[in-house]
C-alpha cells in the first residue's frame, strides 16, 4: 500500500503550480501518490502538470465542480494508508511527509499536525501551536480553537474518513466542519513541532475576499452545531468556535463597501447566536479578547459603527 496519497486540486494556478509540484516529486518519502486534480483550469496548469513524467502522479480532470467536491474525488480515488492536501498556490518542506508519516507510525496517531509558513508579501512568518502531546478531541476540546482548522498542515489516517466526514460542497469555508470532523473521529491526534508546511497569502485569494458568499458561514456553523454539538464533552469548544466564526465575518464586514449588504449580515450574524447560542457573551471567546474589541464585538450597534467608519476612513 502506498504510505502517503497527497491531493491537490488545482484551478487557475499556472503561476504557483510548478512550485507545488517541484516539492512534492522531490519529496524524501518515496512510497507515495500525488493526486493532482485540475478542476477546470483555463490557463496553462494543465500544460505544466502534463510535464512532470513522474509516476507517482495520477492526474484527473474534471469540470469545474469546487474545491470541496475536488477534494472529496481525491479521497475516493487515493490509495494510500494516510491522506494529506495540499493548496495548489502552496508548496512544502522536502521532509514534510516522511516525517509526518513516521510520527503517525512511531505513535500509533491517526492524525499528525505539524506548525507552519504564513508568508504574506515575501515576508515568512512561523506560525507555532501549543505542544498538545497526544490526546483526542474530547480530552482536549480546545483544539478547536487552539490550531488551525486548514486542511493542509496534516495527514490523517484512510480509515478514519466516511462519506459523514467529507467537505461539504457549493459552500464557501469548507474547510473548518471537514478537519473538525476527522479530528472527532481520531482516537489519536499527534504534534509535531516543526513548520513543514509553507502557506502563501495572496490579497485577492478566496480566503480573504468578503462577498455576499459571507452567508455561507452559517451553513457552515450549523453542521459544525448539528454534528458536534451533541457531544457533551466539547460542546463548550464547539460554541466556542461557532461564536469565534461568526464574530470574525461580522468583523470582517468593514470590507464590504454596500452598507445594505454588510448591515444585513451584521443583523444576521446577532440573531443567529442569539438563537442559537444564547449565552454567546459569556463565552470563552470574548474572556480571551481584549477590553475594546471585546465592546464592540458583543453590541450589534457597535460592530455596525465600526465598520461603516473604518469604510469611510479607507475611502
Amino acid at each position: 500500500m502506498v504510505k502517503v496519497s497527497v491531493i491537490v486540486p488545482v484551478y487557475n494556478s499556472e503561476k504557483y503550480l510548478k512550485r507545488c509540484l517541484d516539492s512534492l516529486v522531490n519529496q524524501t518519502l518515496k512510497d507515495m501518490e500525488f493526486i493532482i486534480i485540475n478542476d477546470g483550469s483555463t490557463d496553462n496548469s494543465e500544460k505544466i502538470i502534463k510535464e512532470y513524467k513522474d509516476k507517482r502522479i495520477r492526474y484527473f480532470k474534471r469540470n469545474n465542480s469546487g474545491i470541496g467536491a475536488t477534494r472529496n474525488f481525491g479521497i475516493d480515488n487515493s490509495e494510500g494508508q494516510f491522506i494529506g492536501f495540499v493548496d495548489s498556490d502552496d508548496y512544502v518542506e522536502e521532509d514534510m511527509f516522511e516525517r509526518m508519516y513516521n510520527e503517525c507510525i512511531n505513535n500509533n496517531l491517526d492524525i499528525v499536525v505539524c506548525d507552519y509558513y504564513k508568508i504574506k508579501n515575501e515576508k515568512k512568518e512561523i506560525i507555532n501551536f501549543v505542544d498538545f502531546g497526544i490526546t483526542t478531541l474530547n480530552e482536549k476540546p480546545n483544539l478547536l480553537t487552539d490550531i488551525n482548522l486548514a486542511p493542509w498542515n496534516k495527514i490523517y489516517i484512510k480509515k478514519i474518513f466516511d462519506k459523514k466526514t467529507y467537505y461539504p460542497v457549493n459552500v464557501k469555508y469548507e474547510d473548518t466542519p471537514f478537519v473538525a470532523m476527522m479530528l472527532s473521529k481520531a482516537t489519536r491526534i499527534g504534534k509535531l513541532n516543526l513548520p513543514l508546511y509553507n502557506y502563501i497569502v495572496h490579497s485577492n485569494s478566496q480566503t480573504t475576499i468578503i462577498d455576499s458568499k459571507v452567508f455561507d458561514i452559517f451553513k457552515i456553523t450549523d453542521i459544525l452545531l448539528n454534528e458536534l454539538g451533541c457531544n457533551e464533552c466539547i460542546k463548550q469548544s464547539v460554541d466556542d468556535l461557532v461564536i469565534y466564526l461568526i464574530t470574525t465575518y461580522t468583523i470582517s464586514q468593514r470590507y464590504i463597501k454596500e452598507k445594505e449588504l454588510r448591515d444585513k449580515f451584521i443583523n444576521s450574524a446577532f440573531s443567529y447566536l442569539k438563537c442559537k447560542i444564547p449565552n454567546y457573551k459569556k463565552s470563552n471567546y470574548f474572556k480571551k479578547r481584549n477590553f475594546f474589541k471585546k465592546i464592540i464585538e458583543k453590541n450589534k450597534i457597535l460592530t455596525k459603527i465600526y465598520c461603516s467608519a473604518y469604510v469611510l476612513l479607507k475611502k
